[in-house]
């Protein structure tokens, strides 16, 4: 079979033409540093490259929701700081104020410092977190969420938290409510009270009942919505009488007792202690405690006390008792909520890590399936440039294959 000269050209050119695009494809991938440029080059690989990418792009995504929640709870944790240091400066002065030399002048300059400790708590309650929104505005709120009505502060928020996506759930704000206005009243689990027709109008007689405690948490309130009354029938002598929260008036009598001055109570697993002097018709309530005490409304009834004049010692000691156990408990709120946000801070680093973890397994798993082998590629890169080297001597030698050529003396 006779090869043609035209034969011999075409096959050199074709020859030279694939090992020019070989080397031009080598060249292409050293200089991307990628073995894998489009899906056609490893289909499988293109696959894993892409899983992988979408896995690093999810991890840039929650990254970015967990630097925000970082700066948001770091904000709610100073706030939740300042609160604390305003509610301890209120208490300060109320202790001071029940001193029982002040007057009531002096009692009214306590009370006015409390009142503008209040004033300063109110706008820590409505801090912006400077894009436009309000660290305790809850689910959200464009407007400040608390707003001082003449019955008292009130939240304008949505309760509630708004979270960053579900891998990482992270707080984005804070339930204004929960923190400021959903304390327990009374020591957490009941609250004491002086009621009724307490005498208050004699300098030298009357009683004050401290906040009490728990001795046994299973005998607390064995009827549910149910109060108790201590109610003294003389100087030394007093019932206990059980009563239901929505009829307070319909009281059964349980036991009696004579008083003691600072001897304790017991009733029902609860321990309280009277002090004074009580009279016939004192009277005081065990209820049991709710979620619903605010911070604002207690510094305001601490105010309009230590404002009124002409009271009796016992009704200041009721006061100033009163006062501080509910300070206390708001007290006790406002850092239960900073030491969540401290935790959720620690959560936010570890969750950092996990999403920086991921983001490096994601990025090696990407690499592994289109990353270039460097010696490898230079090695095929030398090769084929040898061979196109050889190509093109080749097609040079064939060139020189014509008639003309070999007649040509």
């Amino acid at each position: 079979m006779r090869i043609t000269t035209a034969s011999s050209y075409a096959t050199t050119i074709d020859n030279l033409q694939q090992r020019q695009q070989d080397l031009s494809d080598a060249q292409t991938r050293l200089s991307s540093g990628k073995r894998v440029l489009r899906a056609s080059d490893d289909p499988a690989a293109a696959a894993r490259a892409e899983r992988a990418l979408a896995a690093e792009a999810r991890s840039d995504a929650s990254q970015r929701s967990a630097s925000a929640s970082k700066v948001l709870v770091g904000q709610t944790e100073s706030a939740l700081g300042d609160a604390n240091e305003l509610l301890s400066q209120a208490r300060e002065a109320l202790v001071a104020a029940g001193n029982a030399s002040y007057t009531d002048a002096e009692r009214a300059i306590q009370a006015n410092k409390i009142q503008g400790l209040r004033d300063q708590l109110l706008q820590v309650a409505n801090r912006s977190d400077g894009a436009g929104s309000y660290l305790f505005g809850g689910q959200g709120s464009n407007q400040p969420p608390f707003i001082d009505t003449p019955s008292g502060v009130a939240f304008r928020g949505i309760a509630g938290q708004t979270l960053t996506d579900a891998d990482t759930s992270l707080p984005l704000s804070s339930d204004g409510n929960a923190a400021w206005l959903s304390s327990r009243t009374g020591n957490g689990v009941f609250v004491t009270q002086a009621a009724g027709n307490n005498v208050t109008n004699q300098p030298v007689k009357g009683a004050w009942i401290d906040a009490g405690s728990v001795n046994d948490p299973s005998q607390l309130f064995p009827v549910a919505d149910t109060g108790y009354r201590i109610r003294f029938t003389s100087a030394t002598d007093y019932t206990i009488e059980s009563f239901p929260l929505a009829t307070p008036n319909v009281a059964t009598t349980e036991s009696t007792g004579t008083f003691s001055s600072g001897r304790a109570i017991d009733l029902h697993g609860t321990s309280v202690n009277i002090s004074g002097a009580p009279v016939a018709g004192d009277q005081f309530e065990i209820t049991p405690s709710t979620p619903t005490l605010s911070v604002f409304a207690v510094l305001d009834q601490a105010v309009a006390n230590l404002k009124q004049t002409g009271l009796s010692g016992s009704q200041r000691a009721q006061g100033t008792s009163d006062a501080l156990r509910n300070v206390d408990a708001s007290l006790g709120a406002l850092s239960t909520a900073r030491s969540a946000a401290g935790d959720v801070l620690n959560r936010i680093d570890g969750v950092t890590d996990r999403l920086s973890a991921q983001k490096l397994e994601a990025q090696t798993q990407r690499s592994n399936a289109e990353d270039l082998d460097l010696v490898e590629a230079l090695s095929e890169f030398q090769l084929k440039q040898n061979g196109y080297d050889a190509a093109l001597k080749s097609y040079s030698a064939v060139q020189k294959l014509s008639l003309f050529q070999y007649l040509n003396p």
